[in-house]
């Protein structure tokens, strides 16, 4: 693929991805998307032949960054503590980069959840998912955790940092303070977060 169209290939990405954020795969229509790419909508089928196919490219792309950046944090052989941080610090800065992202992801596997379900690695996603599992457990039986429920603590992690994301009115809603600022916050939280969830599980 050559310079020019893969210039046209990033622009239609980059307004596919602003408009599923914004409306989802069932509100987006094509001639948006290609009005915000600045191109006509025949040269977009001529790229991506369905909404659908486009749709699958944009999710694929930016769930496929996260997850990775997911599977660098966890899939080693750190503390769980150290490997909170980089989770904190790696997801937190991915989602400040696509501040849509989880209402995104949310919304379409609420509305298509086979179709969702189809573009993730859900085999790798378990994998990982054992593999803190286990480690969880082996830190009980050492005496450095207290003795969780592994699924209500991942729910916890990952909870903690998607909840000011997907609402975020309502958030500034509550806090309704004239210099507050949500980049400011979500950094603070990058710091605040691994010790916040460590200090919940540790043994006493």
């Amino acid at each position: 693929m050559n310079d020019k169209a893969n210039l046209t290939e990033n622009k239609i990405f980059n307004a596919a991805a602003d408009v599923f954020g914004e409306k989802g795969l069932d509100g987006a229509r094509m001639q948006e998307i290609a009005d915000k790419a600045g191109i006509n909508k025949a040269l977009l089928h001529y790229y991506f032949r369905s909404k659908e196919k486009l749709f699958d490219a944009v999710f694929s792309k930016l769930a496929g960054f996260m997850f990775a950046k997911l599977f660098s944090c966890f899939d080693n052989d750190l503390p769980l503590e150290e490997k909170l941080q980089l989770f904190y610090q790696e997801h937190l800065s991915f989602l400040q980069a696509h501040p849509r992202m989880p209402a995104f992801i949310l919304n379409e596997i609420n509305q298509h959840p086979k179709h969702i379900a189809g573009v993730f690695n859900m085999e790798r996603i378990h994998s990982l998912r054992d593999k803190l599992f286990q480690q969880i457990d082996v830190e009980i039986s050492q005496g450095r955790l207290q003795n969780v429920d592994k699924t209500q603590l991942l729910i916890n992690i990952v909870g903690l940092s998607v909840f000011p994301f997907a609402a975020r009115g309502l958030i500034e809603i509550l806090l309704a303070e004239d210099q507050f600022n949500f980049d400011e916050l979500i950094n603070q939280r990058k710091k605040e977060l691994p010790e916040f969830v460590i200090n919940a599980v540790k043994a006493q």
